[in-house]
Parts: C-alpha cells; sequence; structure tokens
C-alpha cells in the first residue's frame, strides 16, 4: 500500500458505511468519508455505535468528512468503498457523483470495492466511472447495521436506554462482518488483508457466483412485505404469495449470470425450504430483529432497488429465453402496489 496507514475514502455515511469505517479504524486504517453537504453537522461529531454482541456501547471518532469530491484534489487513498444503493448511484446527483469519482481515480492505484447491489450493477459502474475493469471488485457488509431512527423490535437481552444513546446499531452474526467477490482478486484479496486486522471480525473472499446468489433473496422480500411483515413463524410456507416468489427466486438463480452455482442452488429450492432458511437465520440475528431489519431496509430506504433487481431479472430472463412465469407474476404484483 502506498502510506505506512492505509486510507481509505468512503462514499457515504449510513449504517453500512459508519459500522464499515469503524472496523477499518480498528485495523488501523485513516477513513475519510464524502457525503453530501445536509451530511456534514452530523456525521463531523463522534459517532456512538451500539453492538447487540454483548450490549455495549462504541465511540468512533477517528475519521474525517468532507462534503465536496473536489476536496480530494491532491489526495490519494488505497481503498475506495462506496455504500450507496444502485437506485441512488443511477439517480442524476448520483451520476454526477460517479463521473467526479472517475476524473479522480482513473490511473490511480486505489482498489475500489462497490457495495452497490442487483444485477449487472458492477459492469455498470464500471462503464459509467470509466475506471478499469480489474479496479473494482464487489463487496459488501456481512453483518446487519441499521440508524438507531429504525426503531426495530426489541428481544430479549438489549438495553433500550444504551441503544438510544447510539447513532447506530449493528450485531456480528457470524465470524465475516464483510464480504468480497473476486471480480478483481488483487483488490479483494488487499481490502481483505486490510479488513482483518480489525480482531472483532473477517473478510471472506468469495467467488463472483457465490456472491451475487443472494441477490434472487430478493423475491422472499417481496413476499414478506406482501405479506404485511409478518414474524417468521407466522409465514406459512403453503401460501400461495410464498410459494410464488420461492418459484421466482429459483428462476432468477437459474439466469446464466449465476452459473452452475445458481442451477444447483435453484435445485435444491422449494417454499418449505427456503421458509426454515430464514426462521433459522431469524433466530440466529436476535436479539436483532429480522423482520423489523428487513421492513425498515427494504420496504423503504431500499424498495427502489429492490424492486428494480426484480424487473432487471425478468428482463434477462426474457433475453435468455427462460420461462420465467413466477418472477412475471411477481412483478405484477409489486407494479400494481
Amino acid at each position: 500500500m502506498a502510506n505506512s496507514q492505509p486510507n481509505v475514502l468512503i462514499v457515504g455515511a449510513g449504517s453500512v458505511g459508519m459500522v464499515t469505517g469503524y472496523h477499518l479504524t480498528l485495523a488501523g486504517a485513516a477513513v475519510t468519508y464524502l457525503v453530501r453537504p445536509g451530511r456534514v453537522d452530523q456525521i463531523s461529531r463522534p459517532q456512538t455505535l451500539y453492538c447487540y454482541d454483548d450490549h455495549s456501547l462504541r465511540t468512533f471518532s477517528k475519521f474525517e468528512v468532507v462534503a465536496d469530491a473536489a476536496e480530494l484534489e491532491g489526495r490519494s487513498f488505497d481503498f475506495l468503498f462506496v455504500t450507496l444503493d444502485s437506485a441512488t448511484l443511477r439517480a442524476p446527483a448520483g451520476l454526477d457523483l460517479l463521473d467526479s469519482l472517475g476524473k479522480h481515480f482513473r490511473g490511480a492505484d486505489t482498489g475500489v470495492v462497490l457495495g452497490s447491489r442487483g444485477l449487472g450493477v458492477r459492469d455498470w459502474f464500471v462503464q459509467q466511472s470509466g475506471l478499469a475493469d480489474e479496479q473494482v471488485t464487489s463487496g459488501v457488509i456481512a453483518n446487519f447495521a441499521h440508524e438507531e431512527k429504525a426503531e426495530l423490535p426489541l428481544h430479549e437481552g438489549t438495553k433500550p436506554d444504551l441503544l438510544a444513546e447510539a447513532d447506530f446499531a449493528y450485531r456480528n452474526f457470524a465470524p465475516a462482518g464483510f464480504v468480497v467477490d473476486t471480480s478483481s482478486p488483487k483488490v479483494a484479496q488487499a481490502f481483505a488483508e486490510l479488513y482483518n486486522k480489525n480482531g472483532e471480525n473477517i473478510c471472506d473472499v468469495v467467488s463472483t457466483d457465490e456472491y451475487e446468489i443472494p441477490v434472487s433473496g430478493t423475491a422472499l422480500v417481496v413476499a414478506l412485505e406482501q405479506l404485511g411483515w409478518p414474524g417468521m413463524r407466522d409465514v406459512d410456507p403453503d401460501n400461495e404469495t410464498w410459494r410464488l416468489a420461492t418459484a421466482a427466486m429459483a428462476e432468477i438463480q437459474r439466469l446464466p449470470v449465476f452459473g452452475e452455482a445458481g442451477v444447483a442452488s435453484s435445485e435444491k429450492l422449494d417454499a418449505r425450504t427456503s421458509h426454515r432458511t430464514l426462521l433459522e437465520f431469524a433466530e440466529t440475528l436476535k436479539p436483532l430483529d429480522f423482520i423489523g431489519f428487513t421492513r425498515y431496509h427494504h420496504g423503504g430506504k431500499l424498495q427502489q432497488q429492490t424492486r428494480r433487481t426484480l424487473r432487471d431479472a425478468l428482463e434477462r430472463g426474457k433475453a435468455a429465453g427462460q420461462e420465467m412465469p413466477a418472477l412475471q407474476e411477481l412483478v405484477k404484483r409489486i407494479s400494481a402496489a
């Protein structure tokens, strides 16, 4: 890396950016946030993080904040982590930001980790920004993080008084707190090497197919929304909406973009299996509430990204000559909502 202390620029200071930045500073990195002007005052002060693992507070203060890409002139970074969702990136302001980032980092040694999810988002990002293909890998937080204002249902062990003091909260439910794919192996390995020094969790490096397959689970998220966000124990796996969404998920996994791994996964999938998997996951995630978290993110701030993912999957299926009746019906229902 170019400096004795790695420098990381994080675009966006929501829960994903703040929790990841906290872990990167624990790993010894110098972290700078690029945020919109209206967020500067809120983010410039020390941030308090509530950890569901041991129900304690952490203070995050070792970071810098800038509000204009022009302020990056003359500065170099080892990594750029883009946390914005794909719908935000595709909006006019997002396109302007991408243009600025492209101009600044084209030809640089900076490794780019793209956290936006969706089918074909990385290829679109590379083309739109003009960055080198080998410079960009996909990566996303693997623990769960949310703003304190999310006001999720509380489970046993949670300390409401401490949670109320926090700006953000997070839950490490598995050893990996971050995951990157091998679309750019060099960037992925270098980022994981840095992240793994944080001492609290690790960064997994997975194949591109393995990284992309979870996107198919978007169909189940839409089913939960259609059912009114019930608890997983209240979901009947024989319910018509759940069965439709599971069938749509399998259709998505059979798209060429997911390769043999997607086909193999789809062959093991049925409504009871998908229900059991999410039920077990919801229990593992406690005391963070899975349904409350999913409703807050995918029923609100990420809803556009979620729905576009399904529409993109349907278009890809049509282009490949693949029959996708379940997904077509699911898309029809969300379009009518």
